[in-house]
């Protein structure tokens, strides 16, 4: 039986903002599943219900890999590229560290660095949103809760930028990472002779199966965090406020109506869902005609499950009212994201403190956005403008 195969590399040169989700959308209804022959070539599966299975079924789809474009990789960031039962341990071990007791205690220093942002910018009347707040602030939390000093904000943003945004052409991502990793592993040997009340210095005291924790262990851990935690919710805020500035009417219910913020999280959170992970096949099988090998690389787009009309009525439309919300933007499955309750969080306090300071603003005629592709969606660019 012949399968669809689709000219499908989603990580090209940066785009008009939300052409990426409208592509996904577009593909979704033309197949169930389909293989792209760009790069290595991997299978795409395209809807919530075969989406959600696979991410729920780990005997079939391993998480050594996750990224299409990287099937073989040296590295494994802990948790989320390790297998059942020992991923099973690990999360049992970090879930305190992650819970949403954690994240509620966090509000106060989270919402103060997220006005300081703030304020810093509100009487210049215009920003580029994504370099200017959204790449700043999850950074700031960050190095909060990794026992950092803020001061290293900028050093951080550098090597950030270099490592998930900089063209191949501009180098110095291999650079990045090794400053990125020297510090961990610094950071590391620091807690080890002085523990504190850090995210490391818990994590010091595990045991994985009897055994105490390893400095490799511990710095893969770290690298998990810094690469996971800042993009994604970078990209977020992005999108949402994308949206924002282009739908007046939301706009002006978040700023009238601060109770239905929680609501428009989950519901930008569903509209813009921007991871593109990947699992790799363990056994053979055939989905809608697709024979997936043991071995192959297998995409299950976020976007594409919660864009879904079969799942979600009018699933274009930003609806804050949107009930029943079962959205998987932070997967699903037992490797559903372990930091939703802080990126939540953060979502929620930028939503709350922004419209609080700066309640109307708009994209200013003549810019435009661009979106960029690798495992996470993101916009390059948001210029904004505004009059207090």
């Amino acid at each position: 039986m012949s399968h669809p195969r689709i000219d499908f590399d989603p990580f090209g040169e940066p785009r008009p903002a939300g052409t990426t989700h409208a592509m996904l959308d577009e593909l979704r209804e033309r197949c169930p599943a389909f293989h792209s022959g760009a790069r290595q070539g991997f299978w795409v599966l395209t809807r919530y219900a075969d989406i959600l299975a696979a991410y729920q079924d780990t005997a079939s789809h391993s998480s050594r890999a996750i990224a299409v474009s990287d099937p073989d990789p040296s590295y494994r960031w802990i948790p989320v590229m390790l297998d059942p039962p020992e991923h099973t341990t690990w999360r049992r071990l970090l879930r305190p560290l992650f819970g949403p007791a954690r994240a509620a205690a966090m509000e106060d220093g989270v919402r103060r660095r997220c006005g300081e942002l703030i304020d810093a910018l509100a009487g210049r009347g215009e920003c580029d949103f994504v370099t200017d707040f959204a790449r700043r602030y999850p950074t700031a939390v960050f190095l909060e809760f990794m026992g950092l000093p803020v001061d290293r904000l900028e050093e951080f943003l550098r090597w950030e930028y270099a490592i998930l945004h900089a063209p191949p052409a501009e180098g110095g991502r291999a650079e990045a990472m090794g400053s990125v990793a020297a510090l961990f592993q610094e950071l590391i040997a620091e807690r080890r002779r002085d523990p504190r009340d850090d995210v490391v210095s818990a994590a010091l005291a595990f045991e994985p199966d009897g055994r105490p924790v390893t400095d490799d262990e511990l710095l893969q851990l770290c690298t998990l965090l810094f690469l996971a935690g800042l993009d994604t919710v970078a990209a977020q805020l992005s999108y949402s406020f994308w949206h924002l500035a282009r739908h007046d009417a939301d706009r002006a219910r978040i700023t009238a109506e601060p109770g239905i913020v929680p609501d428009a999280v989950e519901e930008l959170l569903r509209a813009y869902s921007l991871v593109l992970p990947a699992r790799k096949r363990v056994t053979d099988a055939v989905s809608h005609g697709c024979p997936m090998g043991a071995g192959d690389m297998v995409m299950l787009p976020l976007a594409m499950a919660n864009r879904d009309p079969r799942v979600f009525p009018d699933p274009r439309t930003v609806d804050f009212e949107r009930t029943p919300n079962r959205h998987i933007a932070f997967g699903a499955g037992p490797h559903r994201c372990l930091g939703s309750h802080l990126a939540r969080l953060e979502l929620r306090v930028a939503l709350e403190e922004w419209h609080r300071r700066i309640p109307h603003y708009r994209v200013p005629a003549g810019a435009h956005p661009t979106e960029h592709a690798s495992l996470v969606l993101g916009l390059d660019t948001l210029p904004l403008t505004w009059s207090l």
